[in-house]
């Protein structure tokens, strides 16, 4: 069944970039809770950051709270069975989603990219992080990843409990409590949207609803660039009509060197319309973050193939000035930290770069329709 979600008001939401400054808060967050945690996650992987959360979920148990944990079974792959035996053995309820197996043929594809946690029912963080070193202290060169989550507080968490209320169901065939409603907390206008596969895909609708009626500008970071047909030719669309497009996307480093280069198949037609293209040099730019006016979306959707196709996944819309200053200015600055592609410098790039690009999108083309 479908799960579609209103506007409310009331809301607080805080920004938080970079695994230095997001996973402090989430550990306070599990150290605060009194009632409940409640977690889901797709890459969650053994080390040091993942150590520091099942402590932190294991003390909470002895505290009385009661902790659910959601990691997907490909995601999840990485995290060792001594942490899953230690995180059971501890009282937390471990749930793997969807986990591989081979008569599962395509099924394998479907995959929960949430990343969710709710403290007690009435703060939710919600973003593009793992539980995993690459987001804070991994040593590994262009890491740790550039990342982004947010703090949210009012009425809008009621939704985000349903949500997660909905999948444990699905796992588990047991029902949770209904979320209570929760009170005003701040300004900020919020909604949450999804992705269910082809099933249901409020996320890239709204995107595109927004990109549509767009006055002034449209700046989106992605970590895979590889939209639809229907968001490329919104974008040219837009730029055409003189609006200020830009596309933040993975430089040199990135953990899927495919999609890096079978994504640049789509840079000619995006640069011939007028929409800019820069490539972050740092480190692997993993966030997923939407700037339409002044709407913000953010969360786990990177609106590529993939995503849309197979993927469980959760954003939050945002309107609150505030709100659409803080992401402005990230923005600003990472494109500091980039390197435009032109036109005139892409028509120019050597043959051998132009094959591997064209044999890794026709891989991508033939991965991509699977069925």
């Amino acid at each position: 069944m479908r799960q579609h979600f209103n506007w409310h008001g009331g809301n607080r939401v805080e920004l938080m970039v970079d695994g230095e400054n997001f996973f402090p808060a989430m550990l306070r967050g599990i150290e605060q809770a009194q009632s409940s945690l409640l977690l889901e996650f797709y890459l969650v992987i053994s080390g040091k950051i993942m150590d520091r959360f099942a402590q932190a979920l294991s003390d909470a148990t002895r505290r009385g709270v009661s902790v659910r944990l959601i990691i997907d079974g490909f995601g999840g792959r990485h995290l060792s069975r001594a942490d899953r035996q230690r995180l059971e053995a501890s009282g937390v309820k471990l749930v793997i989603y969807n986990p591989l197996q081979l008569n599962k043929l395509t099924r394998n594809f479907a995959r929960d990219h949430r990343k969710l946690m709710l403290v007690d029912e009435r703060i939710a963080f919600i973003g593009g992080t793992g539980l995993a070193d690459e987001y804070w202290l991994s040593e590994r060169a262009g890491c740790p990843w550039h990342e982004v989550m947010c703090q949210v507080e009012g009425p809008v968490v009621a939704d985000l409990v349903s949500l997660y209320n909905r999948l444990w169901y699905r796992c588990t065939a047991q029902r949770l409590s209904p979320p209570s409603p929760q009170p005003e907390k701040g300004n900020a206008l919020m909604r949450v949207t999804t992705v269910q596969g082809l099933y249901q895909q409020d996320i890239k609708v709204a995107f595109l609803n927004h990109v549509n009626g767009a006055n002034d500008r449209i700046w989106l970071a992605t970590a895979y660039f590889m939209p639809s047909f229907s968001i490329r030719s919104a974008l040219r669309r837009a730029a055409r009509r003189g609006v200020d497009v830009r596309m933040l996307v993975a430089g040199p480093y990135t953990d899927q060197f495919w999609v890096y280069h079978a994504s640049k198949r789509y840079y000619r037609r995006l640069l011939n319309a007028g929409v800019r293209i820069f490539e972050y040099q740092p480190r692997f730019l993993h966030a997923k973050v939407g700037l339409v006016d002044d709407w913000v979306s953010l969360g786990s959707c990177n609106l590529d193939h993939w995503n849309l196709r197979w993927n469980l996944e959760a954003n939050v819309e945002v309107i609150e000035p505030e709100m659409t200053e803080q992401v402005e200015q990230l923005m600003l600055a990472d494109l500091e930290q980039c390197v435009e592609i032109t036109a005139e410098e892409w028509s120019k790039r050597p043959w051998h770069r132009k094959l591997k690009e064209l044999i890794w999108a026709l891989i991508s083309q033939l991965v991509l329709k699977i069925k």
